[in-house]
C-alpha cells in the first residue's frame, strides 16, 4: 500500500526529516534481515526503474539493479551517451517520457555545476520519484549506508567523533558529494564531526553553515582543521577520502601543483594509532590504494569497507520500497 513516502524524491537527505531518515534506516535493517534469511520481498512486483548514468559505477549500479530485482521489479540501465541526451534532449522531455514508461527514475550526473541542477529539472517534470545516484553536490545513497554501518557497530552515534579527512589520490578529480553529504548528515545525529583538508580543498560555505546549525540543534559539533593528525586523534570513525578542488578551482585537471603538494595526506597505520583502539576505517570505494590509504589499513581489522558497501544494497532497496509504493 502507499505510504507518506510514496512519490517522494531523494535528491538530498536535507529534504528528509529525521523521522523520515529513521524510518529509512528501520526499513533498511528489516530488508537486510530478510535478505539474510532468503525471505521473499517482492514489494515492488512488476515495477520498473530507469537508471540513468552519465558516469561509471560499480556499487551504485549493482546495488540498484540487484535491489529492484529482489523487490520483484526490473531496472533499465541507461548509458546516457547512447540516449538522445547525447544529441541535446533536455531533462524535461526525458523526465516526462520515462515517468510515463515506469515507476521511478534514478540518475547519476556528477558534472560540476550541472549535475544537481539536472536532477532538480528531472524532479520538476517527473510524475514518479527521482532518486539521486550521485551528483556534483550530493550522494544520499552513500551517506545513508555509512550511517547505517555506524549504527550497526556503535552503541550510540551521539558524542562520538567522526573525522572526514581529505586524502591524496591521482585516479581522477573526484566529486565533493560524498564528504558534503556526510558533513550535512552526521551532525543531525549528534556526532562530533571533524572535517580535515589542506587549504584549497574547501567545501562550499553554505554547507558549513548548514552543518554548524545542525550540530547546534542536535547536540553535536563541527570542527574544521588543516591538521590531519588532529582529525585522527581520539576518533571513533575515520573516513579518509580524496575529493577535488572544485569550489576554488573548477578546472578538470586531475594532477596539479596543489594536489602534489599534499601527497603526505594519507591514511597510515601510524595515524590510525592516534585514534581509539576500536576506530572504524570507512571509505565509499573505490579507494586509491597506497595513495589515499596504506594496504595494511584498508585490509586491516579496523576496516569496515565491505560491510559499508553491502549496506548500499539494503539502503537502496529501502529507498525504492518507500518511494515507489511503500509496503
Amino acid at each position: 500500500m502507499a505510504t507518506d513516502f510514496t512519490g517522494k524524491h531523494l535528491i538530498t537527505l536535507q529534504d528528509w526529516g529525521l523521522d523520515d531518515i529513521e524510518r529509512l534506516l528501520e526499513v533498511s535493517s528489516d530488508l537486510k534481515a530478510k535478505f539474510a534469511r532468503r525471505k521473499l520481498t517482492d514489494y515492488l512486483k512488476n515495477q520498473t526503474i530507469f537508471l540513468m548514468f552519465f558516469e561509471a559505477s560499480t556499487r551504485t549500479r549493482n546495488s540498484m539493479e540487484a535491489g529492484i530485482t529482489q523487490l520483484g521489479g526490473h531496472a533499465h540501465f541507461l548509458d546516457t551517451s547512447t540516449m538522445q541526451i547525447s544529441h541535446g534532449e533536455v531533462a524535461k522531455d526525458t523526465a516526462i517520457i520515462l515517468s510515463r514508461y515506469g515507476h521511478a527514475i534514478a540518475c547519476r550526473n556528477c558534472f560540476w555545476e550541472v549535475g544537481n541542477g539536472y536532477l532538480e529539472d528531472l524532479a520538476k517534470w517527473s510524475s514518479v520519484p527521482i532518486i539521486n545516484m550521485q551528483s556534483d553536490l550530493y550522494h544520499p545513497l552513500q551517506a545513508i549506508a555509512d550511517l547505517m554501518t555506524m549504527r550497526e557497530k556503535m552503541p550510540a552515534l551521539s558524542g562520538n567523533k567522526v573525522s572526514i579527512i581529505w586524502a591524496y589520490a591521482t585516479s581522477h578529480k573526484k566529486p565533493i558529494s560524498v564528504p558534503l553529504s556526510q558533513v550535512l548528515l552526521f551532525p543531525r545525529f549528534g556526532m562530533d564531526v571533524c572535517l580535515a583538508y589542506p587549504e584549497g580543498y574547501e567545501l562550499p560555505d553554505w554547507v558549513i553553515r548548514q552543518a554548524e546549525a545542525s550540530a547546534k540543534k542536535h547536540g553535536g559539533s563541527l570542527t574544521l582543521t588543516h591538521d590531519q593528525e588532529e582529525a585522527y586523534r581520539d576518533a571513533a570513525v575515520v573516513i579518509p577520502k580524496n575529493w577535488g578542488s572544485w569550489v576554488l578551482n573548477p578546472g578538470d585537471a586531475v594532477v596539479d601543483d596543489l594536489l602534489e603538494a599534499n601527497r603526505h595526506w594519507k591514511c597510515t597505520q601510524q595515524r590510525m594509532d592516534l585514534a581509539r583502539d576500536n576506530v572504524m576505517y570507512m571509505h565509499a570505494l573505490p579507494a586509491d590504494r597506497e595513495n589515499e590509504v596504506e594496504s595494511q589499513v584498508i585490509d586491516g581489522p579496523n576496516a569496515v569497507i565491505y560491510d559499508e558497501a553491502e549496506n548500499r544494497l539494503h539502503t537502496s532497496k529501502a529507498v525504492m520500497t518507500l518511494t515507489m509504493g511503500g509496503k
